[in-house]
């Protein structure tokens, strides 16, 4: 008889510390909560884009106030690497083994997702919508399931560039800056192969290393080349610090921008500089504008604001960052919506791997969100956009930007 009420008693207790415990064995999931992590810069080199963090974690809160995913709250830790991969590794194991996050989310940077990748796919832990468009992340579904970008290809989008050189500018002398990482070499890719053969003409390419202090000398060398087109493949630092240097050396290319640079804020730092540089001068673009007065009545632009001021009030609405990081926050709400209540990790990532939408409200009309197992590339479409010195304003229809 003792026996059997110890074993009673057990049983019991069992009951009892599961009862609050999801019925998924994944880490980061209970009956009312999930939690996923990331990380964001904000500090060092590309602090700049450190605002996708709060700007993401706004959205989960304002979510969260409505009542959730499929009955769950959405924690969303994020923590500073510096934009330094080997403090990507580090502070990834601790939200994987300390944290115990159910998925990775919005990392930034495409050598600090690689850094992580084969770590996480070891782990079978989802690495979701991250900020990258390079090659090894979009076309390594066979070997990283687990990992999904969100940037459109950095080789579609110097495609579009070259493509719209071929239409536009046949006798083009193009010189390019490019980082010497995947997006800058990427992008170097896509401009090569569009032009191939079709009229315009690379006569000159320097490369920098994102480590490096300034980019003068390079940029001297492809004025000296008699380029009359700049491709400025770089990341914010290096785009001011090549466009004040194209200004004090007196040359006045056409620019093209990569799309990382383009914020308002970074733009109108451009623009003190160079204004004779920045007016015209063109890029890609997938998502809306919330300082254009064209979406000055737009819905989501009124919501944006009305989410900044309540969940993030120490940020800048004028910060198109914070933007960005609300439509991976709303995609990644979309893919757990998806993955359904029954939240596993598996789930999560059939979920990312069958997404097919418009409905996006942050992103540009006719921009679609589309995967599948053998195509990790979300976006495959943009926009061409032209630099008035004011504003970024439309000056193309829908364009395809696939590497």
């Amino acid at each position: 008889m003792t026996t059997r009420v110890a074993a009673v008693a057990l049983v019991a207790l069992v009951v009892i510390a599961g009862a609050g415990a999801s019925p998924s064995a994944d880490p980061g999931v209970t009956a009312t909560t999930v939690l996923v992590g990331g990380t964001v810069p904000l500090t060092g080199e590309a602090a700049a884009f450190g605002s996708v963090g709060p700007g993401a974690k706004a959205y989960f809160d304002y979510v969260n106030a409505k009542g959730g995913v499929n009955g769950r709250t959405v924690e969303y830790r994020y923590y500073d690497d510096a934009y330094n991969p080997a403090q990507t590794v580090l502070l990834t194991r601790r939200l994987v083994e300390s944290d115990k996050v159910f998925a990775v989310f919005n990392s930034i940077g495409t050598a600090n997702n690689l850094a992580i990748r084969d770590y996480l796919n070891a782990k079978s832990v989802p690495q979701l919508w991250v900020g990258d468009g390079s090659q090894s992340i979009g076309r390594s579904f066979a070997r990283y399931p687990w990992t999904l970008g969100f940037l459109m290809s950095y080789r579609g989008e110097g495609n579009v560039y070259g493509k719209t050189l071929v239409k536009t500018r046949p006798k083009a002398k193009v010189a390019v800056l490019y980082e010497n990482t995947e997006l800058g070499r990427d992008m170097l890719t896509g401009l090569t192969r569009a032009v191939a053969g079709k009229g315009p003409k690379i006569v000159a390419k320097q490369s920098y290393e994102f480590t490096g202090a300034d980019v003068s000398s390079q940029v001297a060398l492809l004025k000296a080349s008699g380029a009359d087109t700049l491709m400025l493949f770089a990341t914010p630092k290096f785009f001011l610090n090549a466009i004040r240097a194209a200004h004090n050396l007196g040359w006045k290319p056409q620019v093209y921008i990569a799309s990382v640079s383009i914020e308002p804020t970074i733009m109108g730092i451009a623009r003190l500089n160079a204004r004779e540089l920045t007016k015209g001068a063109l890029s890609i673009a997938f998502l809306k504008n919330p300082n254009d007065p064209v979406w000055a009545k737009d819905p989501i632009v009124a919501l944006y604001r009305t989410i900044m001021k309540k969940y993030n009030p120490t940020g800048r609405p004028t910060d198109v960052y914070n933007w960005y990081g609300m439509t991976t926050a709303w995609t990644m709400v979309e893919t757990l919506r998806k993955a359904g209540k029954n939240l596993t990790r598996a789930g999560l990532l059939k979920a990312a791997q069958s997404l097919d939408t418009e409905a996006n409200p942050f992103m540009l009309p006719g921009i679609r969100l589309k995967t599948s197992v053998t195509d990790y590339r979300p976006m495959e479409h943009v926009y061409l956009y032209r630099y008035d010195n004011k504003q970024w304003v439309k000056a193309s229809g829908l364009l395809r930007a696939k590497g």
